[in-house]
């Protein structure tokens, strides 16, 4: 029987305290070293709201599908429903942690607020979240005083 497994990528098999450098470091299930590729500081870019409008499928072909929950910004390009005219172009190229959270494709709730909804949505917002870790991978942050405040408070 063949099983399906997923391969290791950069750094993403690593723990978020992972330190390269410490060799006391066994947190390996299978007591293999992952190896870094690259830092993931070095790869992170802060974008602006105007910046990340301009990466949402429809003015350069060139760049990169993006989509940013709770001020993490996430490479979507992979998935079609991300593209023009696709299921989920709506929230390419902005922050619709709203959206997300309320199950909305609605373009005027594509906001990133959601400090105001109930629990049970924020619920929803957080698993959303965590899918997209899971699935695309992180490539920055969006510049904003309400999302610097929120991972302060963390």
């Amino acid at each position: 029987m063949l099983m399906h497994t997923s391969p290791r990528h950069h750094y993403h098999d690593a723990p978020k305290h992972f330190n390269p450098d410490d060799n006391n470091n066994n947190n390996n299930d299978d007591d293999t070293a992952v190896q870094l590729t690259s830092s993931p500081v070095e790869e992170v870019v802060s974008f602006t709201y105007e910046e990340l409008n301009k990466y949402d499928g429809t003015y350069d072909d060139s760049k990169p599908i993006l989509v940013a929950i709770k001020g993490t910004v996430f490479d979507v390009s992979r998935n079609v429903a991300y593209r023009p005219g696709g299921a989920y172009h709506v929230y390419a190229g902005k922050d619709p942690s709203r959206a997300l959270a309320l199950s909305s494709r609605n373009p005027e709730d594509c906001v990133p607020q959601w400090f105001d909804l109930e629990y049970k949505y924020k619920t929803v917002l957080d698993e959303w979240y965590a899918y997209f870790q899971k699935r695309y991978d992180v490539v920055g942050t969006v510049k904003s005083e309400l999302f610097r405040l929120v991972r302060d408070r963390q």
